[in-house]
């Protein structure tokens, strides 16, 4: 049953019950008027026969007293009438006419206890209200009983019994309340017609609205409201079927934008809100992996890190993890967990060219075609899948899970896009560790400085620089070089210049950020990079690592002294289309400094070059 047959019932239920309890009251109060009507006239009966017949005894007329009771039986609305005597007054006066005497146990009861009574017949045919008042025996008012009976205060000297007919009373009633009746039905029509009229359309919008909503739970966004409605009502309808369609075109495009970052076959449902949720929760974790790993020491750590995700997350219990030695061509099993015997493929350690997964570059699936990889021997029933994984252009992963279960081995296939998801993430990581092992590996660092020599810069600036675009970061290149520098030496010895470079050196490792590099350039000169720097505060820099240098005392004997330095600084990529190009404008800008009289920092401008020269 719809809403709007509902509220029509429930009105139509509410209606009746108003309508039964008035036709109930006006019936109860009409009865009860009725027989009030007639108590009324009973006791007025009653009174005017008892005052006509103290008239008649006074006045010495009691046997013409039968005259009067005739004429009072005669009355059109009285069925019947008669009188009863008590005891007592039968004692005193005799048993009066025949009709003087109790006719029923009602007469004697009123007679006995002194207390009216009344009874009704009433069937289909007829109704008859019968009511028996008694006479009591009082010496105060008018008249005074006690001077003709022979009685005390209280005594019950007699009683009169009356029938009233009420069936025309009772018929009016019956009509009144068929009237009531139907008033109350036309009204209830009326009702419910005006009801119907009004609500359909409010209980229209309400059912579309949750139909709506119905399809909007499942991800569906594209029903919207068709009813046309007047008033404020019309309003309501368009802007619902315009927040359904923005939600529509949102959770669309939050979705593809989403995708962009995130894809996976697991992820992937009909509800746009429930997969955008899933993609946020899973970008989430992402981040949270790669925050933590890019404070791990070194790649090892981010290894064990990808292990636990395997295993905890992703609930892996059979696999292989390799690293592969692009330059040498091999590959080396770092990890495994359970039976490395259920997928052997050792055979290719030594020729990493020879696994399908590295040489294709394409993840391997061994129920894509029979005997798929030549070199796997899995065990029978073993299933695999390869997952390669390139860090940089020296090294590469391989990650290699198999199973006997076929439930877990399709399980396997929904998640592997997911694995690829954190591996994403780790290649920067991991290629930034790689990159530090190597140069712990290599002689790429000033003896004297401990700084990065220019050999290291000449390695490895190129990846910094794509690793800077990759990222759509920039660097600030500041060359520094010491004034007057070989007036030291020649001085006080090369023994008192080496402490001079030293103690540079030390302040440029000490009031860098981690994430910036300083490089022993050659000699007394020095090359230092900020990585994404905020521009306002280059100069600050330079400034306080120039004031810092110039507050040292230098001992050469019984002799102090102190140094100054000149900078120059340029900007990539603002200024200089590469790294190198702007240690270049670096220079020439050092080079103004020095001409402008040392002890000066100069930001490169293009009016440094005049036709193609130096400044």
């Amino acid at each position: 049953m719809n809403s709007q047959k509902k509220l029509l019932l429930i009105v139509t239920v509410m209606l009746l019950i108003l309508m039964t309890a008035i036709v109930i009251n006006v019936a109860l109060n009409f009865r009860e008027y009725s027989y009030k009507s007639a108590l009324d006239k009973a006791n007025a009966t009653a009174e005017y026969v008892r005052d006509g017949l103290t008239a008649h005894m006074v006045n010495s007329i009691m046997d013409k007293r039968e005259f009067f009771l005739n004429n009072i039986k005669n009355h059109k609305d009285i069925k019947d009438f008669w009188i009863i005597r008590s005891p007592k007054v039968i004692e005193q006066f005799g048993p009066g006419f025949k009709n003087e005497g109790a006719r029923d146990e009602l007469d004697k009861e009123v007679i006995k206890t002194g207390k009216m009574r009344y009874e009704i017949e009433e069937n289909s045919d007829k109704a008859i209200l019968r009511v028996t008042i008694p006479y009591i025996a009082s010496a105060y008012g008018s008249p005074n009983c006690l001077q003709c009976h022979n009685a005390k205060e209280g005594d019950v000297l007699g009683a009169i019994s009356v029938k009233f007919d009420i069936q025309d009373t009772r018929n009016a009633g019956i009509l009144t309340i068929a009237k009531i009746i139907g008033i109350n039905i036309v009204f209830l029509i009326i009702a419910l017609l005006s009801i119907n009229y009004f609500f359909k359309p409010i209980v229209t919008l309400f059912q579309e609205l949750s139909q709506m909503i119905r399809y909007a739970h499942m991800g569906d966004y594209s029903k919207r409201i068709k009813l046309k409605i007047k008033g404020e009502g019309q309003e309501v309808v368009e802007q619902i079927n315009n927040l359904f369609e923005k939600l529509e075109s949102t959770f669309k495009n939050l979705k593809n934008s989403l995708s962009t970052f995130v894809a996976s076959s697991q992820i992937s449902c009909q509800n746009p809100l429930e997969e955008s949720q899933k993609i946020i929760n899973e970008l989430s974790n992402i981040y949270k992996f790669k925050k933590t790993i890019e404070l791990d020491r070194t790649y090892k750590d981010i290894f064990e890190r990808i292990y636990y995700i395997l295993e905890e997350r992703f609930h892996i219990k059979n696999y292989k993890f390799y690293l592969i030695d692009k330059e040498k061509n091999e590959r080396e099993l770092i990890h495994y967990k359970g039976d490395i015997s259920q997928c052997d493929c050792s055979d290719v350690d030594k020729n990493a060219e020879l696994c399908r997964a590295n040489r294709t570059h394409t993840e391997v699936l061994s129920i894509d075609f029979e005997n798929v990889c030549h070199f796997c021997k899995a065990s029978e029933g073993t299933e695999y899948l390869c997952i390669p994984f390139d860090i940089n252009n020296e090294l590469a992963i391989v990650l290699s899970i198999y199973t006997n279960d076929i439930e877990e081995y399709k399980h396997i296939q929904t998640i592997f896009t997911d694995i690829e998801n954190y591996l994403e993430a780790a290649k920067p990581v991991l290629e930034s560790k790689f990159l530090m092992q190597k140069l712990k590996e290599s002689s790429l660092k000033d003896g004297l400085t401990g700084l990065y020599n220019r050999r290291f810069l000449e390695s490895f600036i190129d990846k910094f620089a794509k690793q800077a675009d990759r990222a759509e970061k920039s660097y600030a290149v500041m060359m520094i070089d010491i004034d007057f520098f070989k007036m030291v030496n020649d001085t006080y010895g090369h023994d008192v210049g080496d402490t001079v470079i030293k103690e540079l050196g030390h302040i440029l490792k000490n009031n860098i950020r981690s994430s910036d590099m300083a490089i022993r350039y050659g000699g007394e000169e020095f090359l230092v990079l900020l990585y994404n720097p905020d521009k306002e505060k280059v100069l600050n820099i330079a400034q306080n690592l120039a004031d810092k240098f110039k507050n040292i005392e230098f001992q050469a004997g019984n002799t102090t002294f102190k140094k100054t330095l000149s900078i120059g600084i340029a900007y990539y990529q603002d200024q200089a289309e590469s790294i190198w190009q702007a240690i270049k404008f670096a220079d020439t800008a050092l080079y103004a400094a020095k001409e402008g009289g040392r002890n000066r920092i100069i930001e490169f401008d293009p009016s440094m070059y005049q036709n193609g020269e130096k400044y």
